[in-house]
This record gives structure tokens, C-alpha cells and sequence, in this order.
């Protein structure tokens, strides 16, 4: 009877949450529909982010949210999970991939890549009162990092560079506070709205070490690592911050924050009041911010994945990105290459 309790421990223990999401991926995308949420700790979707969460069908309809989630994984022939500053270009993207590909639906989440990565990690996502167990074909972040800790789990091998970005200081129309630079954020009269250090790669990987850099992190963060938070009277940290900053600053909550260059251009494109302030090399990091893109192993639509990663090499990919302010990745960055 010990040695049965024994190898039942060891076959329970050897398959731990996010390693059996991997090697049961097939079970989990098969799920018909959701799983009460709380049977297990998947990463929670922050409420009302159903515009991050599609699925766009063959006959041009998308659905978002719960329904999306719940058919993605069942019915989708590709699923994406992107980094979220992108969501805004996903729209033209996808249907340009499905213009050359018109039999492949497509399911597709944008949100911070950490909370992305997460969720492959723990095989899945709690939303909307259920649980939807599946992993993603691609996936794709603002950091390579994010992809390294993938291999050494098993997860991901191969990567590419598709993309550019540079980062800005947002501010309102006509820059009424004269915000001239990273040195203007700290001053009494200046309200930030900032992406939080938790899960944000912007913050993560490029912003909190500019900040440092000029001697402002701690003043800033007042040494809080957390987000939808007040970190100081004159400091948000947010959620999701390209939404939140434009919002905030229209409101009047915030005078300025640090976002992507291609934010500013989309929130102009809908109508928000808001400028940006262009930042010098040292902390616009424009060569070193790279959008890392890469299949997950384990995928069952592996040959669909790599026909998408195919696509953004093509003038059509590049364009259908390029048109909302990302810079084309060059041809060697764009090839598939083992993760270091």
C-alpha cells in the first residue's frame, strides 16, 4: 500500500501545472467550452478587456471576450497571444494573413506579456466567472527574455525579431505643462501615469532603466513594484497602460506618461487630445526595443504557425504593421533562429 501511495505522489508530483499545460496541450484546446473558474489557478484577464480577446472567423465576423476565448481553442486555426501595444494594428493584420489564407480562422489576445506569459505557464486563463485551459501557437513579446524563460522550461526554441518600437513621453494637445523631457516627470506640478513594473515589459525592460538612469525611479515608484496604484500623490501606476494613459490624460487625471510611439499615433487616429514629447536616443532605446515573436513547441497547428511567421517576412506582413507606426524588422532579424 506505500509503494502504491509512493508512485501515485511521484506520477502527481511530476506533473506540475504548467508542465502538464504543455504535454497536454491537445486535451486542453479540445475543452468544450469553459471550466468553473477557481478548479485551477489559470492567469486572470483583468475585467473589460473584452476588445483584447478575439476570434475572427473565415467569413470576416469577429466575436470578443468570453465567446471568444471559449471558441478560440476549439475552433481556431491559429491562436495568438501578442504582446498588447499592438492590439490596435491586429485588426488589419489578421485579415491581411487571412487574405492569404482564407481558410484559417484566427484567434487573438493582447495583453502585457507578462501576464501572457503567465498564462502559458499555468496553462491557461480565468475570465468572466470560467476557466479556459490551451496554450497559444505564437507568441510574442516585447523582451527576449520572456522567450528564454520559455526554453528553459521546454516550452519555445526558435525566435525572431519582427518589429521595432521607441518610447515617448505622451502628453496632452498643445503640451500645455512644457514637458521637455525624463527630467520634467518629477516636477511638483506634473501627474504621471506610468506602465507598472509587474507585468509591463515596457516599464520592465526599457522604461524603469531610463528612469533609473536619470535618478528618478525611486521618486517615482516610491519602491512600489505593484499596478492600478497610486504610488505617490502625483504617480498611477496602471493595468494596461496603453490604454489608461491617453484616457487619463484626457480626463485631466495625468499630465504625462511614458508609452510607445505607435500609442500616440493610435490615439490620435481615434480622436484623443493628446501629443508627444520625442525623446533623445539614450532613452528612446529605438534599437534596442525588439519585438520577439517565436512558436510555442507543443503546438498542434505548428505548420500554421510557421506559415504566419512566414507572412510578417512578406511586404504585406511589414506593411500591415508599418502603417501604424512599427518599424519593419531587417531580413536577418526576421529568420527563425534557436532562442540563446
Amino acid at each position: 500500500m506505500k509503494r502504491f501511495a509512493r508512485v501515485i505522489f511521484l506520477c502527481v508530483t511530476a506533473c506540475a501545472p504548467f508542465a502538464c499545460a504543455a504535454a497536454d496541450d491537445q486535451s486542453a484546446r479540445n475543452t468544450e467550452g469553459p471550466q468553473a473558474a477557481g478548479a485551477i489557478s489559470f492567469a486572470a484577464i483583468p475585467t473589460g478587456k473584452d476588445d483584447d480577446i478575439k476570434f475572427y472567423l473565415i467569413d470576416g465576423q469577429i466575436v470578443k471576450g468570453v465567446e471568444a476565448l471559449g471558441r478560440m481553442q476549439r475552433e481556431a486555426g491559429l491562436v495568438l497571444w501578442l504582446a498588447g501595444n499592438q492590439f490596435f494594428a491586429m485588426d488589419a493584420v489578421v485579415r491581411a494573413f487571412q487574405a492569404q489564407n482564407p481558410a484559417i480562422s484566427v484567434g487573438l489576445i493582447t495583453l502585457p506579456r507578462g501576464l501572457l506569459l503567465e498564462a502559458i505557464e499555468k496553462g491557461g486563463w480565468t475570465y468572466g466567472g470560467g476557466s479556459y485551459p490551451g496554450l497559444p501557437d505564437v507568441y510574442a513579446s516585447v523582451s527576449l527574455g520572456h522567450l528564454q524563460k520559455l526554453k528553459r522550461t521546454g516550452l519555445m526554441d526558435e525566435y525572431a525579431v519582427y518589429m521595432h518600437n521607441e518610447m515617448v513621453l505622451m502628453v496632452a494637445k498643445g503640451n500645455p505643462k512644457a514637458i521637455k523631457g525624463i527630467g520634467d516627470i518629477t516636477r511638483p506640478d506634473v501627474r504621471t501615469s506610468m506602465p507598472n513594473p509587474v507585468n509591463e515589459g515596457i516599464m520592465q525592460f526599457y522604461g524603469r532603466k531610463v528612469l533609473e538612469r536619470h535618478g528618478l525611479w525611486a521618486a517615482l515608484s516610491a519602491n512600489k513594484e505593484c499596478f492600478s496604484c497610486q504610488t505617490t500623490p502625483s504617480n498611477w501606476f496602471t493595468q494596461v497602460h496603453h490604454r489608461e494613459t491617453p484616457e487619463r490624460i484626457r480626463d485631466g487625471k495625468s499630465d504625462t506618461g511614458i508609452v510607445w510611439m505607435t500609442e500616440v499615433i493610435e490615439a490620435q487616429r481615434a480622436g484623443l487630445p493628446v501629443d508627444f514629447v520625442k525623446l533623445p536616443p539614450e532613452d528612446r532605446l529605438r534599437d534596442e526595443v525588439a519585438y520577439a515573436i517565436g512558436p510555442i513547441r507543443s503546438s498542434r497547428r505548428r505548420v500554421v504557425a510557421e506559415r504566419y511567421l512566414e507572412f510578417l517576412k512578406t511586404p504585406t506582413g511589414k506593411r500591415a504593421y508599418a502603417n501604424f507606426g512599427f518599424v519593419s524588422a531587417n531580413e536577418d532579424e526576421l529568420a527563425l533562429k534557436p532562442i540563446p
